[in-house]
């Protein structure tokens, strides 16, 4: 064997991914996460600041977690240590901790970055609080998944969450040039191919060099390769549609304008697209949903049910069967009646809330559990609603600092104009009563 790795010139040089020979060699040539590392950026304050503490990176793959913890732990002069939540048991971190323990005593301080830390248990994750709380570690946990969902409130509450974007176009056309440059020749693409070479990196910066090393591979001399030929190089289908871009969002603002519109022939095109181009059903789904809240609310309230079983539906059928239930909930809400009132009127109680702080709610609708309470008029003269007449007491139940505000307006459409005719009602009687009570 040792003959064939001398024969091709290997013996004494393994190859290495061009991933790891473009790896930043400082933290000013990380690319995509200058809210980080840039010259503002978060990293940057905390190291010349003197305190780094733990941390947790949370981003998507090929956005730079590693690379940026070990360009840490050479900032600080720390000792970096590297393991993975997948290899990594309760034996190999007791003796990792040990390891830091005497190093602290020594005056070194131990960078320890742990990617997949979601990958860790409770009992596992709990285990590195001591170590962080003594100072042996600083902690680096790199994880794909929602902290908040994936590691323990007592680790959270001990870490800093920063959050890695995914590379845009921008950064990863950076990537390649630096690539160019390491390699000493250009990319034999088109200008087309070149762009879709970076949709299908899809933010991903170590996949577009993986992707960038398979063209070169496959490349004869001169060849140019257009967009379709680079498809057919790395085996995978070209995206039409890049989920995290411009056509994503053109085709799903199309489609909500589209049943706003109540145009529900057009609302079927776009949903067409989008399920042709690989969207996420689920993502279409929950959007429905948002059109049934937001642009129908109560003028048709069955609009809402409708595009939560349609969710329902495809979760319990799959694809594709249950893309045909998503699209029963597309034309359901493109021809609901239409109206933003439930919107508004939340928006607005919202903004009275912060605008006006704890106010007191009048002391006739709060309870009296003591007997101090009752002294102080807790309660007193409530009317009990179903108890009058009407069923309805027209009392005042807003703050006396605020008065009687009026947030919901219905529209005269569907349902709701049902619900404006009530609140009308309800208006005459309140004047009624109290004009006849004199207040």
């Amino acid at each position: 064997m040792s003959d064939l790795f001398a024969a091709a010139g290997l013996e004494n040089q393994a190859p290495q991914p061009l991933a790891d020979r473009l790896r930043p060699k400082n933290l000013a040539e990380v690319v995509g996460q200058d809210h980080l590392v840039g010259p503002e950026g978060a990293l940057t304050r905390r190291i010349a600041s003197g305190s780094l503490g733990s941390l947790i990176f949370w981003g998507p793959p090929g956005t730079g977690k590693t690379t940026v913890a070990r360009l840490l732990a050479h900032e600080t002069k720390f000792t970096f240590v590297q393991i993975s939540a997948i290899f990594s048991g309760v034996a190999e971190l007791k003796k990792l901790f040990e390891e830091a323990r005497g190093r602290r005593a020594a005056g070194q301080g131990t960078l320890l970055f742990v990617d997949e830390v979601h990958r860790f248990n409770r009992a596992q994750q709990d285990s590195f609080l001591p170590v962080m709380e003594d100072g042996s570690v600083i902690l680096i946990g790199a994880t794909t998944e929602n902290p908040s969902f994936e590691l323990n409130a007592a680790l959270l509450s001990r870490a800093s969450v920063l959050t890695f974007r995914a590379l845009d176009d921008e950064a990863i056309a950076k990537m390649l040039a630096r690539a160019e440059l390491l390699e000493g020749r250009p990319l034999p693409l088109d200008e087309s191919a070149r762009a879709a070479l970076v949709r299908m990196a899809d933010g991903d910066g170590r996949a577009a060099l993986t992707l960038a090393e398979e063209v070169w591979r496959a490349a004869a001399p001169d060849e140019i390769f257009d967009a379709a030929a680079l498809a057919e190089i790395v085996q995978r289908r070209a995206p039409i549609y890049d989920k995290a871009q411009e056509g994503h969002y053109n085709l799903i603002s199309a489609l909500h304008k589209t049943v706003r519109g109540s145009d529900p022939d057009a609302a079927l095109y776009y949903l067409a697209r989008m399920f042709d181009a690989g969207e996420d059903p689920l993502f279409i789904a929950r959007r429905v949903v948002r059109m049934a809240v937001e642009d129908i609310g109560l003028a048709d309230p069955q609009a809402l049910v409708v595009a939560n079983a349609a969710k329902e539906a495809y979760d319990f059928l799959g694809s594709p069967e249950g893309e045909l239930a998503i699209a029963q909930a597309v034309i359901y809400v493109a021809t609901a009646p239409k109206s933003n009132a439930a919107y508004v009127a939340y928006k607005s109680a919202m903004r009275l809330a912060k605008e006006h702080g704890s106010l007191m709610p009048p002391k006739v609708i709060l309870n009296a559990p003591t007997k101090l309470m009752k002294r102080e008029g807790y309660g007193s003269g409530y009317a009990y609603d179903h108890d009058e007449p009407d069923a309805f007491s027209g009392q005042n139940y807003w703050p006396e600092a605020l008065g009687r505000q009026k947030l919901y307006a219905p529209a005269a459409r569907g349902f709701e104009r049902d619900l404006r005719e009530r609140l009308a009602y309800w208006a005459k009687l309140r004047k009624a009563r109290e004009e006849g009570s004199g207040s």
